[in-house]
């Protein structure tokens, strides 16, 4: 049946905007859909990633508690080149610098805490920090373990930071600046950290006085 002439005028009407609208339409359509299936492709990438990351550090905990060094550096290996951008790659970092550090592995724990700082968040990155001052002290490479300390900016590690800092100044002989680094440790840990003690035995051990409300509060 022939189209009716208000039909006919729609169809017109259509075919122009089409001619004038409709490629461009249609890309963006394309586009729009295209941004779906990718956000959802996504998506469960970062699910995958996360559940193979977290199966391979699984592999990395159990190589650690069998002490066995080969396998735990495979997985470091593969943890580190295939899923950096997760969270378990930098934890894994963490868990192998300090399996090297009790090896006596220094060099390996160096270049696994370095990893983490390049790659960890905030939080990580702190951690690797003070641990990696840790390992640079016993190598009595004083000047970079306050430098590496002078990087880390995270409130929460504060305490922690200036422990360490006390720590390293202790080793240098300078014991007036090592009791100031106690005291603000002292200062910056919660009181009710097990940790408050140890950093009281250290600042007592150079001479230092804790604070009354310190000693009561531990």
């Amino acid at each position: 049946m022939a189209y009716d002439l208000e039909e006919q005028e729609q169809l017109a009407n259509f075919k122009a905007w089409w001619a004038k609208y409709g490629n461009l339409t249609s890309w963006v359509l394309i586009a729009g859909l295209a941004a779906y299936s990718g956000w959802n492709g996504w998506n469960y990438y970062q699910r995958d990633q996360a559940g193979s990351a977290s199966a391979l550090y699984d592999e990395v905990q159990n190589a650690v508690a069998a002490k066995d060094t080969a396998k735990l550096q495979r997985a470091t290996a593969d943890m580190e080149s295939k899923f950096a951008r997760t969270a378990y790659a930098p934890m894994t970092a963490l868990v192998a610098a300090k399996s090297a550090f009790e090896a006596n592995d220094l060099k390996t724990a160096k270049a696994q805490l370095q990893w983490a700082i390049e790659h960890g968040n905030e939080e990580y990155q702190a951690i690797a920090r003070v641990r990696l001052a840790g390992v640079l002290l016993d190598e009595k490479a004083y000047d970079e373990a306050l430098k590496v300390l002078a990087a880390v900016t995270a409130p929460q590690f504060a305490g922690a930071v200036a422990d360490r800092k006390g720590d390293v100044l202790a080793a240098q002989n300078k014991l007036a600046e090592a009791r100031t680094a106690y005291l603000a440790a002292l200062s910056a840990t919660d009181k009710k950290n097990p940790g408050r003690q140890l950093i009281q035995l250290k600042l007592e051990a150079i001479g230092g006085s804790v604070p009354a409300e310190a000693k009561s509060a531990a």
